[in-house]
């Protein structure tokens, strides 16, 4: 297991760059005031690694918090993300730059395909690699690769991906995959490492969080480090953000680390083929029934299947991810799943 230090530690990534292993996620903050806080407060707190993407349309706003910091850019671990429409070689390349033109940064330390967009996501990997090769990236990677995606990509990279970040949680181990990540000398990395707030929720951890006299937040977070996991959880609150870095004065038994792999609900994710593993793609903007203009507040897609299926239709979670803005008014969200349309009401309180 790698050394676990403090807030400003690293796991190295094959390239010999050291990358935080606590970071701060910044989906869903928006851009402006929140997500310039909520930066601005995880640095006074010591992180010094930020996750943002194009998607999350608010890397101008990490940008300024970062440069308002008072530290070194060099200082900062940021890490953005391509999105799935400008994937493809040149795209790739125009998408990068927009993305440091808002950032306000000269080069990034990680850069990550957002999402296996079948037929492009090669491409879009020699574009990387590209990038990485002039200087411009630090380090190059993917997010939401299964090992079947990784095995494709491999036949034709010229340079393995340092990164893969998955969602990861102790009801989504994927233990085989993450092996899969190890074996190939790839870093494993957490999104949602928190279950979106469902941690408090689970008996086993409840029981740890008392044992060790710490949150249940606390307890997940140090099993990803002991794990060898980055994480990266969000929060656009001052104190969860403090509290969520207090994993560094106690370690979990091996027993407990056990205990909370034996949550995992996945059993061994299913290998689908991609037409199989169903994307859900919103098209901003869109229209309600009034003509009114609908605005996407950094909504991302969910590999939905299995167990996934039902959470992510579910009229309450999505209300949650995507609340429509609009005049004062309830709104209709249109999604689309490989072409096909699906209607799907969001009745957000505006």
């Amino acid at each position: 297991m790698s050394i676990i230090t403090n807030i400003q530690g690293t796991f190295k990534l094959h390239n010999g760059v050291q990358m935080p292993y606590l970071g701060l996620g910044v989906y869903l903050a928006d851009e402006g005031e929140m997500v310039q806080n909520a930066v601005g407060w995880a640095l006074e707190a010591g992180y010094r690694h930020i996750d943002t993407a194009s998607a999350y349309l608010n890397e101008a706003g990490v940008g300024k918090a970062i440069r308002g910091s008072g530290l070194d850019r060099n200082s900062v671990f940021v890490t953005s993300k391509v999105w799935n429409t400008d994937q493809g070689y040149e795209s790739t390349l125009e998408a990068f730059e927009k993305s440091l033109e808002r950032l306000g940064m000269e080069y990034l330390d990680l850069y990550l395909i957002h999402w296996p967009v079948a037929g492009k996501y090669r491409e879009t990997w020699r574009a990387l690699e590209k990038l990485y090769r002039e200087g411009r990236i630090r380090a190059i990677g993917v997010s939401n690769f299964l090992r079947h995606h990784l095995e494709d990509l491999l036949q034709s990279a010229e340079i393995v991906p340092m990164v893969n970040q998955m969602e990861f949680h102790p009801w989504l181990v994927q233990q085989e995959l993450l092996d899969f990540c190890r074996a190939k000398g790839i870093q494993y990395e957490a999104w949602s490492p928190l279950m979106r707030g469902a941690v408090v929720q689970v008996p086993e951890i409840e029981a740890l969080a008392r044992k060790y006299g710490k949150t249940e937040a606390q307890i997940v977070l140090r099993w990803n480090l002991q794990k060898g996991v980055v994480t990266i959880p969000k929060s656009a609150n001052k104190e969860r953000i403090a509290a969520n870095a207090g994993i560094f004065d106690f370690e979990l038994a091996p027993e407990d680390m056990a205990r909370i792999d034996g949550l995992d609900q996945q059993n061994g994710q299913e290998d689908l083929a991609d037409e199989d593993v169903k994307v859900w793609v919103a098209e901003f903007p869109v229209k309600s029934p009034d003509g009114a203009m609908l605005r996407d507040r950094g909504f991302g897609p969910e590999v939905v299947h299995g167990r996934h299926q039902q959470r992510a239709l579910g009229a309450g979670q999505l209300e949650r991810r995507c609340p429509a803005r609009a005049q004062g008014q309830k709104n209709r969200v249109v999604l689309v799943v490989q072409g096909r349309q699906l209607e799907v009401v969001a009745e957000a309180a505006i």
